[in-house]
């Protein structure tokens, strides 16, 4: 039996220990949102199973020097108890009907927030950048600006390839080993004085060189896409995500309204502003 359960055990770490079983129910327990991180990387998992591990020596140290035990943290963990308990029942007693939301409440919610699922204008770029920080003396001023005249002078060369250039002559070194290519952007991730300069260039042109905080950088527009909304079958998951917690959230606040509503309650507000006013203190 010993065998059979260390075969099962997945990590370990002195004396602590997880089964396959106990990673399946972490996983059973992690939002929707939590385990699709853990299918895209595994190593978000293995990031999560060795934070388990190490609480759980934690844990065993705290529980063998009786710390559970002082008054102040007995409280404090009969606080979490009470809370726990609380808002699990509260789930337990909001979750809508399995079959919502249906087709008709999906298309509905799509429709009414389509402009929330806008993909804007897309551009896929690659730079040459020379380096001049804020505080560049005038040396390394002269520097860039020169290291810049003959990027410029070379890029007008005839059968100038731009990844090259980039490639021998950007300041960035990932940059440089991908030939400068920085990949699609969309256009709220670009800034402002960059979008002015590549927004009316034709495609495989080279922008004018732009001054921001780092230094210049030079930019080759490669490729355009247009704005477009993302279909239905592509946000169709998230929105039933959406429409669940809205309607758990309604349920959740009209049962609160219901207790409220049958156990009338009584605040002293004048004895609830003395005790801000000043905090009770220690009795001696």
């Amino acid at each position: 039996e010993a065998a059979a359960g260390d075969a099962d055990v997945v990590a370990r770490a002195g004396s602590a220990r997880l089964t396959a079983a106990d990673v399946r129910a972490l996983i059973a327990q992690m939002t929707p949102r939590d385990r699709a991180a853990v299918e895209r990387d595994p190593r978000v998992l293995s990031q999560t199973v060795r934070a388990l591990l190490a609480n759980q020596l934690v844990l065993k140290e705290a529980l063998a020097k009786k710390w559970d035990q002082q008054p102040a943290v007995a409280a404090q963990l009969q606080r979490v108890h009470d809370e726990a308990l609380v808002q699990t029942y509260l789930r337990s007693l909001s979750q809508p009907p399995d079959g919502f939301p249906g087709d008709s409440e999906v298309e509905t919610a799509y429709e009414a927030n389509k402009t929330s699922f806008l993909v804007p204008r897309q551009f896929q770029l690659a730079q040459i950048f020379i380096a001049q920080g804020p505080d560049a003396d005038k040396a390394a001023e002269e520097k860039a600006k020169k290291k810049l005249e003959e990027v410029r002078k070379s890029l007008k060369e005839p059968g100038a390839n731009f990844a090259s250039i980039a490639a021998r002559e950007s300041d960035d070194p990932e940059g440089a080993a991908k030939g400068g290519d920085l990949g699609w952007l969309r256009e709220n991730q670009i800034r402002p004085e960059i979008k002015s300069q590549i927004f009316g260039l034709a495609v495989n042109a080279v922008s004018e060189p732009v001054r921001i905080e780092d230094g210049w950088h030079v930019f080759k527009l490669t490729d355009t896409k247009p704005a477009y909304t993302l279909p239905l079958s592509e946000v169709r998951e998230l929105l039933q995500q959406r429409l669940r917690e809205d309607r758990q959230n309604a349920n959740q606040r009209r049962f609160l309204g219901k207790v409220a509503d049958e156990n009338p309650m009584t605040i002293n507000e004048i004895a609830l502003s003395k005790l801000i006013e000043a905090p009770a203190s220690s009795s001696k």
